[in-house]
């Protein structure tokens, strides 16, 4: 099992930038594909962005392509989302998700959740 912990939110302005962070305790972290999604006010949660545990294969929604960034970083145990040019309808709270796998692909189907961090983009 592996713990996650998301940091890295706040309030900022149309146009600017945060880093999410998702640092993750317990097993080995090199064996987890990651993710991130979101989920907006009164909204369901949604798919943001997926890392392969090797970090060599990435995936993003349309809504972000070109504005966010996944990462990872084994030596820190933690994932990374960049976000820049953020708009107003990316205020919401960003969830971390892990899933344990054996082969090094992106997954969409995550068995482990961090409690979120909430983002709020002003206009």
């Amino acid at each position: 099992q592996v713990q996650l912990v998301e940091s890295g939110g706040g309030l900022v302005q149309a146009g600017g930038s945060l880093r999410l962070s998702c640092a993750a305790s317990g097993r080995t972290f090199s064996n987890y594909a990651m993710g991130w999604f979101r989920q907006a006010p009164g909204k369901g949660r949604d798919f943001v962005a997926a890392i392969s545990w090797s970090g060599a294969s990435t995936h993003y929604a349309d809504s972000v392509k070109g504005r966010f960034t996944i990462s990872r970083d084994h030596a820190k145990n933690t994932v990374y989302l960049q976000m820049n040019s953020l708009k107003p309808e990316d205020t919401a709270i960003y969830y971390c998700a892990a899933k344990l796998v054996v082969v090094d692909t992106i997954r969409l189907d995550y068995d482990y959740w961090g409690q979120g961090t909430r983002v709020t983009v002003s206009s």
